[in-house]
């Protein structure tokens, strides 16, 4: 009997599924990897929107004339 066909055999319904990262968590290693690649892109956006914000505040809005920056 093959390797494949004992795994079958030993783990029945669960056969092909993919696994939680722990027992008591629903959450699959492929929804963890999605949410890591969500929140990274995430925080990049955050980070590009922080630098902006910045940017307009300390040079274009003072060149423009729209406050001082003491």
């Amino acid at each position: 009997m093959g390797e494949s066909k004992r795994r079958k055999e030993t783990l029945g319904e669960k056969y092909g599924q993919e696994s939680n990262i722990l027992p008591w968590l629903p959450v699959t290693k492929t929804q963890a990897s999605q949410f890591v690649q969500l929140s990274t892109r995430g925080a990049w956006i955050g980070i590009g929107t922080l630098v902006a914000v910045w940017i307009t505040i300390r040079f274009i809005g003072p060149v423009f004339g729209w406050w001082q920056v003491d």
